[in-house]
């Protein structure tokens, strides 16, 4: 496993980490998570993603449960949490700094730690201002809570706007930020965040890099059963894939596989790959559901330099979706 560094912080964190949105309590029961958790950590991964809102919290119940199980070592992996969505209540959601300071204990508490060591505000709250909401975070880092805090699917201006309160007040600016990142997603990462990079070193934890799984091409002939997909919750999912943009995305990922057949390598290999060699992106989260997929998924650090210049001029040939600069 490589590892590379969190934007400009000094945390190195592995360049595939493993997250439990869907996975975890909709597809995965404690034991199935403690086989998956184990055999990624022992593969060097040491980022583990998870957010109040994943399946309500009992996500996080289910990798604190884990951690402890396996006795791992504090200092040897890294766990994220994300508020935003607590519950129904008003009092329960958003970014004001009442439910930041409550979605934290509550994160603690169920995972079974001390601190977090990333905190993201996993949606921008456009109902409190962005000071209020970086006070919080800065509160929370003295008081030992977090260690870094960040944003996921942020407006680059908003982020921006934490960035230079943050300078202003002498407040702890945001380290990173999780996106959406894959072949059919990338408007954020290579176009609006460049400055950012730029100006800020902002580090990337990026979400979805499958495309929820179309980009492994097992949707091609329909939805399998016992996908997330196949899932009530995720039904929203199954309608975009049923829609045109669904349709034309499963056309590209038929020649896509052509592409990463004759390099070798499955889809799914060459789509993470194709990620991974963004020297922006920090960590790629994958969302394995047994073993069996962890181990393809993590080969795929190996395939990078098979992706040249040729290849990618391919695969953009197929994508035809490459954000216009400016």
């Amino acid at each position: 496993m490589n590892y590379r560094r969190l934007g400009k912080s000094g945390l190195r964190v592995s360049e595939l980490s493993y997250g439990s949105w869907v996975t975890f309590s909709f597809q995965l029961d404690k034991e199935k998570a403690k086989k998956t958790m184990k055999y990624a950590y022992d593969a060097g991964i040491n980022f583990f993603d998870n957010a109040e809102a994943y399946a309500s919290g009992e996500s996080e119940k289910i990798m604190g449960d884990v951690i402890k199980s396996l006795g791992l070592k504090r200092d040897t992996y890294i766990v994220s949490s994300k508020v935003f969505w607590g519950g129904q209540l008003v009092t329960q959601r958003g970014l004001n700094a009442k439910h930041i300071r409550d979605g934290c204990d509550a994160a603690l508490k169920r995972l079974k730690l001390d601190y977090l060591d990333l905190f993201f505000c996993h949606r921008p709250d456009f109902h409190t201002p962005v000071e209020e909401t970086i006070r919080a975070m800065d509160v929370l880092v003295k008081q030992g809570k977090i260690l870094y805090w960040g944003t996921s699917e942020w407006p680059a201006d908003r982020i921006r706007e934490a960035y230079l309160a943050a300078y202003k007040y002498g407040l702890t600016p945001p380290s990173m930020e999780q996106p959406e990142y894959n072949m059919f997603n990338r408007s954020k990462m290579e176009k609006e965040y460049l400055g950012l990079f730029d100006s800020e070193g902002m580090g990337i934890t990026i979400w979805s890099p499958l495309a929820s799984g179309v980009l492994t091409g097992k949707y091609n002939s329909g939805v399998p059963k016992g996908s997330r997909m196949s899932l009530p919750d995720y039904k929203f999912l199954r309608d975009k894939l049923e829609s045109k943009e669904g349709a034309d995305r499963l056309n590209k990922v038929k020649r896509l596989v052509k592409v990463a057949d004759k390099l070798g390598v499955s889809l799914a290999q060459l789509s993470l790959a194709w990620c991974l060699k963004n020297k922006n992106v920090s960590t790629v989260i994958l969302g394995a559901t047994n073993t069996k997929q962890l181990d393809e998924n993590l080969k795929s650090v190996q395939y990078i330099d098979l992706l040249t210049e040729s290849i990618m001029s391919r695969i953009e040939n197929i994508l035809k979706n490459k954000p216009k600069s400016g």
